[in-house]
């Protein structure tokens, strides 16, 4: 013990560092099997965030596909995914500079299959027996409408300016086109205003003519109260779906027109649907699913006997696993763990070996620096329990003084119906190294914990997650677990939102950092995309009949009620939360002579992808607490400006 220092929380020196978090750091997104090569997207920081298509054949060759600067990411909902589909080796994919769908013959250079209009595509599967692409498409080209959404078909090898064609129209909303394995029958999904496809969606399902076009459609699940999740057609030609028709996210399937339950349970076999291509099970055979589930009790990754639906657990050292994709051969998946922040991880079937291919962070830290997540939960109000992780300040070099007591961060997640893990996140282990303790807040609304918690939030957005994320604070200040005279709160995007709510409607917290937070609801309810245009609906109520809520919840009208310090970070080509929704409360910060800071960042649209704006963000917001908590950080930062300091 005498190699330990004696220093304040908050300045202790800490190896994970921000140079630590971005170096070779990469962003995992969709996978895919094609024969015996796999594919995945690498999002890679050091590239200024540039998506990349990697293929590992079946030797282990590592191979990029899509060349600089080719950016394979669809802008379609703005949030993307479904970026690319491969077929026989060829891949086809969309661009995130021109939004164009792009074919890439191995050996050759992408070649553009759609004109140069202000369209995007999305959630491409490859129709062998037609050689087209079927996906989604976002068509922005009438500037004085809304962006109309459309499932489209496309040639796989055709003239760019004639051959796009419309299989289906009408609504808002379209996703997840998938063909029966002999390509006579489409499946997808659909939706309107103002739900989410969380909220309600409908699976219907067409049979094609010789043409390719859709001929007679049925709807065969969902309504605006019930949530379908990735249909997929199982190798005997059988449709299976994810429904949360019972609360939770479970699996169905379609037999004689008649929807049966597979394997019932209390937990979660689907997730929000925010981006495109997501798969939480897939098919090793027509009478095996592999499949990941997660509930309060338990979680993990299995097999679910489709003759019997019986589960059998797969022992594996993860903690979540998404974009499932199998054959009968392998099984591949993303992976996290306590002690991974990412990982892309194989399933030999044969064997049963388990191989990680690629790591999202090869850096090695002691343990002696790592912060274990603990599972909490907490009272909150209306006599509900709340849940949360836990994590204590931890650094074998450090300890505080005797009298002293850690600040404490509290975390407000995206979405809102995203969820906190436990997964190695560095950027949580940053501030936990250096004597914060830290509680990511899976407040009501989150995901996991069935349908009827994450309906708390209905008509309750900046109430009910306030007032959990003030009740986790509270109770670990009870506990004697932190300080409550330092205690801050941030988060991104709805979980900015959510930290402007705490930091201006409740006296808890001291400090706190929006990143690219919702400050005006008005504005987000006209000045926002489609996709979320109509979201604040169900989470707040109709605009503008309830315009008296959106003007109660905005913490922009209630300036005068804000007391504390704030830091706002926004990337300026944001199209989902403007600019202006930080501007606007910098500006009435700075004439409340409250001290408050802001980083623009050029070039950088919702949520950072470079690593240099990942690195000076991460080190400004401490060197803002730093000065609001008064400690020395051990590190050298870059001064913020920090005005009415």
């Amino acid at each position: 013990m005498s190699n330990v220092t004696t220093a304040p929380y908050g300045s202790w020196k800490s190896p994970v560092t921000t140079d630590l978090i971005v170096a070779e750091t990469i962003r995992f997104g969709l996978t895919a099997i094609d024969g015996d090569d796999i594919y995945w997207i690498e999002g890679r920081p050091s590239e200024g965030g540039r998506n990349v298509i990697v293929r590992r054949s079946a030797d282990g060759t590592l191979t990029d596909m899509n060349p600089q600067p080719f950016n394979a990411r669809t802008r379609v909902h703005e949030y993307g995914g479904g970026d690319y589909a491969v077929n026989q080796g060829t891949v086809y994919f969309s661009n995130f500079a021109d939004q164009r769908l792009y074919r890439l013959v191995p050996g050759s250079d992408p070649v553009a299959m759609t004109p140069a209009v202000d369209r995007r595509y999305a959630d491409m599967i490859v129709d062998q027996q037609r050689q087209r692409l079927i996906c989604v498409c976002e068509d922005h080209t009438n500037v004085d409408r809304e962006a109309v959404n459309l499932l489209v078909s496309i040639p796989l090898d055709g003239d760019v300016n004639e051959g796009v064609q419309i299989l289906q129209a009408g609504n808002d909303f379209y996703s997840t086109p998938r063909l029966n394995p002999d390509g006579s029958r489409l499946c997808w999904l659909t939706w309107n205003h103002p739900n989410m496809p969380w909220d309600g969606c409908e699976l219907w399902v067409a049979d094609l003519d010789e043409s390719g076009f859709i001929g007679s459609a049925q709807r065969v699940a969902g309504g605006p109260e019930e949530s379908i999740f990735q249909p997929s057609w199982s190798p005997d030609g059988t449709l299976y779906f994810v429904s949360d028709r019972t609360n939770w996210w479970n699996l169905y399937r379609l037999v004689d027109n008649q929807v049966e339950a597979v394997c019932p349970k209390e937990a979660e076999f689907g997730l929000p649907q925010w981006v495109f291509g997501m798969s939480t099970y897939s098919f090793v055979s027509a009478e095996r699913i592999i499949c990941w589930y997660a509930g309060p009790s338990e979680s993990g990754l299995a097999y679910i006997d489709t003759r019997t639906n019986t589960l059998t657990p797969i022992s594996i050292p993860f903690s979540s696993a998404t974009s499932i994709q199998a054959n009968e051969r392998q099984i591949l998946f993303l992976a996290t763990s306590p002690t991974s922040s990412g990982s892309l991880v194989r399933l030999d079937l044969p064997s049963g070996q388990v191989e990680i291919l690629r790591r999202s962070q090869n850096a090695v830290i002691d343990t002696g620096y790592i912060s274990d997540a603990e599972l909490i939960e907490f009272p909150t109000e209306h006599d509900v329990t709340a849940y949360a992780y836990y994590y204590a300040p931890k650094n074998i070099d450090f300890s505080a003084p005797q009298d002293e007591l850690p600040p404490l961060l509290v975390i407000s997640h995206g979405g809102p119906t995203s969820a906190a893990s436990s997964k190695l996140d560095l950027s949580i282990q940053f501030w936990t190294s250096r004597g914060f303790a830290v509680v990511d807040v899976n407040y009501g609304g989150s995901s996991g914990y069935g349908r009827a918690y994450r309906d708390r939030l209905k008509g309750q957005w900046g109430i009910v997650d306030v007032d959990d994320c003030v009740n986790a604070a509270k109770y670990l200040v009870e506990r004697g677990l932190v300080d409550g005279e330092r205690l801050t709160i941030q988060g991104g995007s709805a979980g900015g939102y959510t930290t402007l709510c705490a930091l201006t409607f409740r006296d808890t917290f001291k400090a706190g950092a929006s990143h690219f937070g919702v400050s005006d609801l008005n504005i987000f309810a006209y000045d926002t995309h489609k996709f979320e245009s109509r979201y604040l609906y169900g989470l707040i109520g109709p605009y503008p009949e309830r315009k008296d809520l959106y003007d109660a919840r905005s913490a922009i009208n209630h300036t005068d009620q804000l007391s504390c310090p704030v830091i706002f970070f926004q990337g300026l080509e944001d199209k989902i939360v403007p600019p202006s929704q930080a501007e606007l409360m910098v500006e009435a910060l700075r004439a409340k002579k409250l001290p408050v800071a802001y980083l623009a960042f050029e070039g950088e649209q919702h949520g950072f992808r470079r690593a240099e704006n990942i690195k000076r963000a991460l080190e400004a917001e401490l060197y803002f607490y730093s000065k609001i908590f008064g400690f020395q950080p051990a590190d050298t930062i870059e001064p913020v400006l920090i005005e009415n300091l």
